[in-house]
């Protein structure tokens, strides 16, 4: 087991990696909209956090030496389901033709405020 760290995502904010990398396969922690070097969450609605999101994941899944045409499987943790639509719109467009398993899950609340967090298992 390999431990996934890039300066090009959001350090950490808890006793856990950016990404785990086990055999061909990579286990991303969930990616909320915080900046690679802030500590506070970007964005008002799931959308916009969620492009940021989106954005930092690929910089964990490219220093683990994936992609996002690689993902296999994303979990999206929404606090409002009325955004679905919002975040599935900037999901398309982060995945292009790559459209990877998901499951969309309503939570009561993520760390830091954030309407949004997705995480992911890729193949290397």
């Amino acid at each position: 087991m390999q431990t996934v760290s890039t300066l090009s995502a959001p350090a950490a904010i808890g006793p856990y990696s950016q990404a785990v990398v086990h055999g061909d396969l990579v286990f991303t922690s969930g990616s909320i909209a915080i900046p690679p070097n802030g500590s506070e969450i970007v964005g008002r609605t799931a959308a916009e956090q969620a492009r940021l999101a989106l954005a930092n994941l690929k910089a964990v899944l490219e220093a683990a030496g994936s992609s996002m045409d690689r993902v296999l499987r994303c979990t999206v943790y929404l606090v409002d389901m009325g955004e679905f639509a919002e975040v599935n719109e900037v999901y398309a467009q982060a995945f292009g033709d790559s459209r990877p398993a998901r499951s969309t899950v309503a939570v009561a609340a993520l760390p830091k405020g954030a309407r949004v967090e997705i995480d992911c298992i890729a193949a290397r």
